[in-house]
């Protein structure tokens, strides 16, 4: 399918991490009289009332549905239920009225924590349904790998063409950088800025730092955004960079490029988790798509952001809402 001049397009949770990052990308191919972004303050998605009601007001032809309820390791572990409970509610009922709508078209992304915890890297789409997620973020990552069932669902019964697509660790600017909450790139770069301005002589860091991840920068995975809304691509799709970086070398680089000089004192009695976690980026590439952005790159931006917003209020999420 292709758009038209004329066509809507919505993207919820405008003004969250990846909402931040795909609004200037759609601003700069679409019409902006053609654009809404919208945020939790605009309509209340967990509400059937108010999700039916944001549809008849706004008459979506294309929906980005980036809404969510996300957090770090441990606000994972903590909530289990709430991560699940509100990620499966925000996901069903903007499905099932995008369908009852006749949306033309509804692009949802989930976190490749969705992959089974036992996944061999690089992690190909055929592995998704091969076991359970990894146990500490299973609520979330099971609620949202439903989007790959509704999205046939409702594209069986209604013929709603939807794309699913999956990130890999995210990382950029305007992420999440609250102590608790934070994935590991935003919770170092905080890590090291403040310790730099506190002139400590050690940071704590735990396990051994050999675990590998696949970071992409989130500009990257927005760029994509436009050809899953012009073209009928089911998914799922990893959208990640495909580069292997272990955790030691991630933690040196951001230490010197944040310019903090003091140690890095790995306790190897701490838990270093799943080992390696790596995204096979074949069919992004067989789409003609890429992420580009290397990672000292990705990071020097993002750690120059960080530091340049820091002492303003409100411009980095450093405490709870």
């Amino acid at each position: 399918m292709k758009t038209t001049s004329s066509d809507h397009i919505v993207v919820t949770g405008a003004t969250g991490f990846l909402g931040s990052h795909l609004m200037p990308v759609l601003k700069s191919q679409y019409p902006a009289n053609r654009l809404t972004g919208l945020s939790s303050q605009d309509y209340d998605l967990l509400d059937p009332a108010q999700t039916k009601r944001m549809f008849a007001e706004l008459k979506p032809d294309i929906l980005i549905h980036l809404a969510a309820y996300s957090g770090g390791i441990e606000a994972n572990r903590k909530k289990q239920a709430d991560f699940f409970h509100i990620n499966l509610i925000l996901m069903e009922n903007v499905f099932h009225e995008a369908a009852l709508n006749h949306v033309k078209k509804l692009v949802y992304p989930m976190g490749g924590c969705s992959y089974p915890g036992d996944a061999t890297s690089p992690i190909g789409e055929a592995q998704m349904w091969k076991g359970f997620p990894v146990e500490t973020s299973a609520g979330y990552s099971s609620a949202k790998k439903m989007g790959i069932v509704a999205g046939f669902a409702y594209r069986s019964q209604y013929g709603l063409a939807s794309s699913i697509v999956v990130p890999g660790n995210m990382y950029g600017e305007h992420d999440n950088y609250i102590d608790g909450e934070s994935h590991v790139i935003p919770g170092l770069i905080r890590r090291f800025h403040e310790a730099k301005l506190a002139c400590r002589p050690a940071v704590a860091m735990w396990g051994t730092g050999k675990p590998t991840r696949d970071f992409v920068h989130a500009g990257d995975v927005a760029a994509c955004f436009p050809y899953f809304i012009e073209n009928d691509e089911p998914g799922p799709v990893n959208i990640s960079s495909g580069a292997r970086t272990s955790i030691r070398e991630l933690s040196e680089k951001i230490a010197a490029l944040t310019g903090y000089a003091g140690k890095l004192e790995w306790d190897e009695s701490k838990p270093d988790g799943q080992l390696h976690k790596i995204f096979d980026v074949t069919k992004l590439k067989s789409l003609g798509l890429s992420c580009p952005t290397s990672l000292d790159a990705g990071l020097e931006r993002t750690i120059r952001w960080f530091a340049a917003n820091y002492d303003k209020p409100g411009a980095v999420r450093l405490a709870p809402k």
